[in-house]
């Protein structure tokens, strides 16, 4: 599949930035109220930019169930899920305990199922059960629509590199492709590691979401090793945190992005139409256009 060249992040949303307290706070009270979100959200539709690379929070949810209600507006929306969103399942914890967090994420269809095939791995002790048992709690939210590549977070990408649990990127990866008809997706601050490993278990061509930006921002290994990567290695790079939270001007970090090879995606962040419109006029005046590959039918959550 060929993925859009550029992807709308959810960071702004959410009170996230890697450099600024004063900005994240001022950000998530101007988003408290879904109307400003779905605003914005309406801005980079409406600009080309219709694929939204989003968490698994609560407040995507309300986005979704906007999505559905108003089909023809989006018709051409594409989401792709970010999983898990650590926080919630945290807070869930705190406020349901085990057993109510539980419940809480459980799929709707087929609950009865859903809580015995998570108690019967508890029982087995099989993480493969377990694992697809809470990915398909987090996709809940997004049936019915357009999810062709789902992505596996970095803050649990990285916590399963460090322990060493590779086959878990395979159960993730074969899961999303059986039951969702999806692309696996993985999201990494340590890109050069994760290619070693997943071509270890077989993951071929594997979409990676990592921070590639000038400066080496959050970069575990360095740019070289980064630049290295994308000249030597298969697989399909999505670039995050290009301006590196803001310590690049735009039209500099977007120059040296779009020079790098086999570059197939750029996912950011804005919340004004001036920001997004820029955004998207400099990588098209930057990055040349791509032949289009043919596309097979778009997945949809059922």
């Amino acid at each position: 599949m060929t993925m859009d060249r550029l992807l709308f992040g959810d960071n702004q949303f959410f009170g996230v930035n890697h450099m600024s307290e004063e900005k994240a706070r001022a950000q998530l009270m101007r988003f408290q109220d879904m109307k400003a979100v779905i605003e914005v959200l309406d801005v980079a539709y409406d600009e080309g930019v219709r694929t939204f690379m989003c968490t698994t929070h609560d407040r995507i949810g309300e986005v979704c169930d906007h999505v559905r209600a108003n089909p023809k507006r989006y018709e051409d929306f594409v989401f792709y899920p970010c999983m898990p969103y650590a926080h919630k399942y945290a807070n869930a914890m705190a406020d349901d305990g085990m057993l109510g967090a539980i419940k809480r994420f459980l799929p709707d269809g087929g609950l009865l199922d859903a809580a015995m095939r998570g108690g019967m791995s508890l029982a087995r002790k099989d993480v493969e059960g377990i694992a697809t048992l809470l990915i398909d709690a987090e996709m809940k939210m997004f049936r019915g629509l357009k999810t062709p590549v789902i992505f596996l977070q970095n803050v649990l990408v990285d916590f399963l590199l460090g322990l060493g649990f590779k086959d878990a990127f395979r159960i993730f990866a074969d899961h999303v492709r059986a039951k969702y008809g999806a692309e696996p997706g993985f999201i990494t601050m340590n890109l050069p590691k994760l290619l070693d490993v997943l071509e270890e278990v077989g993951i071929d061509n594997p979409i990676v979401c990592s921070n590639i930006n000038k400066i080496g921002f959050r970069m575990c290994g360095g740019v070289e090793a980064y630049e290295r990567a994308m000249r030597e290695r298969r697989f399909r790079p999505i670039a995050m945190s290009v301006f590196a939270s803001g310590a690049i001007p735009a039209s500099e970090a977007l120059e040296w992005v779009c020079r790098q090879p086999n570059l197939e995606s750029i996912v950011f962040g804005a919340s004004s139409r001036g920001n997004i419109r820029n955004t998207r006029d400099l990588v098209n005046k930057l990055w040349p256009a791509r032949e289009p590959a043919p596309e097979p039918a778009t997945a949809v959550v059922g």
